[in-house]
């Protein structure tokens, strides 16, 4: 099924008087949930101890990955139940994920608003020529939100040079080619043309980096990484890694993703942040403060090297 006919979104479409199946729990997978902070334990212990049947699951047939209702399912297993009633769907996983948005919009715990703005930019990536208002219609956000995301989330204008062939390439093809790495991430799919677009590079690039992605290699050569080892990431590149991995289910849906996620989230800041914290610190143990901070440094530099010995990508 095409995710759009033109601009115009193309949705996968639920009959609620549809068949249901009963499926056992034990062969569900984990939803790609849009709930950043995972399932609501008060939720579950409410619907567990109701005395109401529990509405169908929608359950992504190829897969067997939860769309919605993770918080019924965990509520069956309270119960006792090994089997719940759900009705099956089938398409891509960018269109199951728009699915599983509309659904949590519609009924049951409502999404918040730190998990709608995540989806936004989630839905920004892998569908960049919808309109705001197709974007904020799918998300429960306003459309001038979605544009704000939009604008925080593009490249940076200044970043791009525009050659005599009139296509716009990044001054730096390192971060071209970290952001062309994090869109294949987010959707190794991507059509080569739509990442090289999006990240600012040639189509001989994005294939490269397609390739030492999938192969599980840094996006960016060494030698390209030893001319701007010295060089801080831009923000607007750490924000869209952090939207990114804020949904990624590998990290979500472990007790030591969700801690690294926590990490990355509580210590990453900026230098209008850190200038105002300058600012207040003087006079207040400003010597003892820059030592803990460096030692902070210290540990995540020890921790960034230790990952890249393992996991270069």
């Amino acid at each position: 099924m095409p995710v759009t006919r033109g601009n115009r979104p193309v949705l996968v479409e639920i009959d609620p008087a549809g068949p249901c199946e009963p499926v056992v729990i034990t062969s569900l997978r984990p939803a790609d949930s849009p709930r950043l902070q995972g399932e609501d334990a008060d939720h579950i212990r409410m619907l567990a101890e109701s005395e109401l049947p529990l509405p169908p699951i929608v359950v992504h047939r190829p897969s067997m990955r939860i769309v919605d209702g993770v918080h019924r399912v965990k509520a069956a297993i309270s119960r006792g139940r090994q089997t719940v009633e759900a009705r099956f769907v089938e398409g891509t996983d960018e269109e199951m994920f728009l699915l599983a948005v509309r659904l949590n919009l519609a009924h049951g715990l409502p999404l918040s608003l730190y998990d709608r703005r995540a989806a936004a930019a989630r839905i920004l990536i892998s569908h960049p020529q919808w309109s705001d208002r197709a974007i904020a219609a799918a998300t429960g956000l306003a459309a001038k939100t979605v544009s704000g995301i939009r604008r925080d989330s593009a490249a940076d204008v200044a970043s791009l040079r525009i050659g005599r062939d009139g296509k716009r390439r990044p001054l730096s093809s390192v971060e071209g080619r970290r952001s062309a790495g994090e869109l294949v991430k987010a959707n190794p799919r991507m059509p080569l043309r739509q990442i090289a677009k999006q990240a600012g590079i040639s189509l001989g690039t994005a294939a490269d980096v397609r390739e030492r992605v999938l192969r599980g290699e840094d996006p960016v050569p060494a030698k390209h990484r030893a001319k701007q080892a010295a060089e801080p990431i831009p923000q607007r590149i750490i924000t869209m890694v952090m939207e990114v991995l804020l949904v990624d289910p590998s990290l979500r849906d472990t007790e030591s993703g969700r801690g690294l996620l926590r990490w990355l989230a509580s210590d990453g800041i900026g230098a209008e942040e850190w200038q105002a914290l300058v600012d207040e610190a003087q006079g207040r143990g400003a010597n003892t403060v820059a030592d803990i901070a460096r030692q902070c440094s210290d540990s995540w530099r020890e921790f960034a090297e230790r990952l890249e010995q393992r996991a270069p990508a």
